[in-house]
Order: structure tokens, then sequence, then C-alpha cells
């Protein structure tokens, strides 16, 4: 796949001590807050990112919440690292960056001692015990299962769609940016069980993402998921031609199905069934002869075509996103398909029903190359165009 080519830095900024959750879009150029240095990675499949849906979010059918051993057809590639000075003195640690994810948690197991998290070197470390309102609340939490381990301390299990899982403690510690500038203790996961080799920063609405322990309030909305970052999307372009979708598609209804949401963890972009029928019409009517019938990649993309990548995006054109106030998210036609091997490029954007989630979602895959800026103070999600292939 391209993509695992790249180790290019690029950032995503988020303004945090906020009140409320309802964002507008707009372009904006970057000013003075807190960012973090990322990279595009490849995983291993035992990446603690190789996961197709968040446990943030709600089920929304009995089936969705079946056996969560359940084994999935394919696996995530890249994902956003971050590496952050944790505990006092600060420990480095590498953490996936999700916006659609809610709790953060760290490796604190032994494996890979230079990589994991030692608790014993940290004097600003402590357990959550059984009896704190975070392990018991008086709403049960369904999305964070938590128990009493033998020593009464706080336990939760978070289990992954690929089968695998990660569990420990909930801990209370520090993040240290500089000398000067640390947060209070925050509640975090201290994994003891997990081969993977990275944690997760978790970054959505949820009550114990990160953004929400700076102070963040609560949102009230219909959407499927309320802790997820909701854009307003418009309508979508290909090359000149604005597909005939309509703009109910892309908002919520009173269940909540049609969210428009932005999530860094989910690799590729999945739209409902009206959007992506348009969008597959029109692209098989600009580029249907190089089309590989049949070809489904990972159990998720089904829009695939023989031949240079390159050659048949020039055929494509580029996509945009148009969201609200008339800003465009530009994605170029040398991007609007994925290298997935072997001579075949595939659509990077799949139907969201085969997630079992009936929401619309701008992947990872489509914020590439772009400056990403959640300013929840404002209540703004902005947009930039970046050329991530260069050091900043």
């Amino acid at each position: 796949m391209a993509p695992l080519t790249l180790h290019s830095n690029c950032f995503i900024v988020f303004l945090l001590f906020i009140n409320s959750f309802s964002f507008s879009i707009q372009n904006t150029p970057l000013n003075n807050s807190l960012s973090f240095s990322l990279s595009y990675l490849p995983l291993s499949h035992k990446s603690a990112a190789t996961k197709l849906l968040h446990n943030s979010l709600p089920q929304s059918t009995p089936s969705s919440t079946s056996n969560p051993n359940h084994k999935l057809s394919f696996k995530y590639s890249m994902a956003l690292i971050v590496s952050l000075p944790i505990g006092t003195p600060p420990q480095a640690q590498q953490m996936v960056l999700d916006t659609g994810s809610q709790l953060s948690w760290i490796q604190c197991h032994n494996k890979t001692p230079t990589a994991s998290f030692d608790p014993s070197l940290s004097s600003s470390f402590s357990i959550l015990p059984c009896n704190h309102p975070i392990c018991k609340p008086r709403v049960p939490d369904f999305t964070l299962p938590t128990t009493c381990d033998q020593n009464r301390l706080c336990h939760y299990s978070y289990f992954y769609a690929d089968g695998t899982l990660a569990e420990g403690n909930l801990v209370r510690e520090k993040i240290t940016f500089s000398r000067y500038q640390s947060t209070p203790p925050i509640t975090l996961g201290c994994a003891t069980a997990s081969d993977e080799a990275e944690g997760i920063l978790g970054m959505n609405l949820g009550r114990l993402s990160f953004a929400s322990q700076a102070k963040i309030s609560n949102q009230h909305s219909p959407n499927f998921d309320p802790y997820a970052y909701t854009l307003g999307l418009n309508g979508i372009r290909i090359g000149v031609k604005r597909l005939n979708i309509s703009r109910s598609v892309f908002r919520p209804d009173a269940g909540g199905s049609g969210q428009t949401l932005i999530d860094s963890g989910t690799e590729y972009t999945y739209l409902v069934d009206e959007a992506y029928k348009k969008i597959r019409e029109e692209i098989l009517r600009l580029a249907g002869s190089r089309y590989k019938k049949g070809y489904v990649y990972r159990g998720s993309l089904d829009l695939c075509f023989q031949g240079n990548a390159m050659e048949i995006g020039r055929l494509i054109g580029n996509m945009v996103f148009e969201l609200d106030k008339g800003v465009e998210v530009v994605i170029g036609k040398e991007r609007v398909l994925d290298d997935v091997g072997r001579g075949i490029s595939c659509l990077g954007i799949g139907r969201s029903e085969g997630l079992g989630v009936p929401s619309n979602i701008i992947g990872n895959f489509h914020q590439q190359n772009q400056w990403v800026e959640f300013d929840i103070v404002n209540r703004r999600v902005g947009f930039g165009v970046a050329d991530c292939s260069r050091s900043v």
C-alpha cells in the first residue's frame, strides 16, 4: 500500500478549556495552541489501532453488542502516532491519537521495558480504588466496563474488533508538555495485559477522554455517537459535477442515523448508502473501463481498479467535501484511490452499513495532507491544505 512509505510529520491541534460541543467549520490558520507532533506510521496486526469500531461508539442493534471476540476481515495499516511525556519525571509513551475513542491508556507491562511505562519511577502515579466514582458511576457506563480486582483496585477491560484486548487498572497521572506546562492528574488506563506496540490517546468528547478531562462539558444531541466531532457536510463534488445527494443524508435523524463525524482512528471514509451509491455511479462512469469486478479489499472497499492509480485518478478528477460556511476539503485526484498493491487501486471510501454504524465517517485517509484544528473553545473544526511530505 502506497501510504506505508510515509514517515512524515504533520500536526493536529486541539484548543482546550471548553464549555460546549456544537461545532462549526472554518478555513483557518493555526495560532498558538497545544500542538502534538505526529507521524503517519505503518502498524503491525497487533497494534492498538487495528480496531474497526471504537468502544466509545454506542451500539444500535443487538447484533452489534455480540461476542467481543468477533473477528473482522481486515486490519488497519496506518495511524497517527504521538509521543507524550507522562509521569513525574516524564516517560515518553507512544500513543495512537484517536478522535473516535474515549479512554486514553498506556502500556504498563514489562514485555518491552524501554517502551512501556514504569509506575514505580513516577511520583505522581496513583491507582483508582474500587469505590472511586469513576470506577462505580451512578449511571452505568457500558462503554467502559470496570470491576474490582483482588486488591480492591479499579480494573478495566477494552475489547477491540479484531479480538484483542487491553486491560489493567484505571490510574491518575500527569502529562507534562514542558517544564512549566503539565496537566493535573487525569484518568488513564494502565494496561498490564496487552501485546500492542502503542497505547491510545482518546480524544473524543466522552467523559474520560483527554479533551473532556481538560474541563470540556457534554453535549446533548440526537447524534448516533454524541461524543464524536460532528461536521456539517452538505454535498460532494467529483471533478466539476456536484452529485445529486440530498443534504438530509448528511444530517442525523431523530434516532441519530446520518450523523457526519471526523475520526482520526478510522482508516478510510465511510458513507451511508444513499451517498455511496451516487459516488460509485459517477466514478464508474468516469473510469469504468478499469474497474476490477468482484474485487473487495479487506472486506470493506469494493470499488477497485486495475492499473496505475495516478492514471485512473486523472480520469476521475478531484473529490471535494462541501462543508458548512463554504469550507471545502479537497481530495486531490492523486489521493482519491489507495494503491493496495499488485497493480490494484481502490476508492478510499466504503459503505458505513458494513461497519454496523449508520453514520458518515471522514477517516484518516482523507485527513492526510490536511491541517486539522479542533477549536473546542469557539466550537469550530478548521481545515487547511498541508504538504506532509515536508518536515515541519
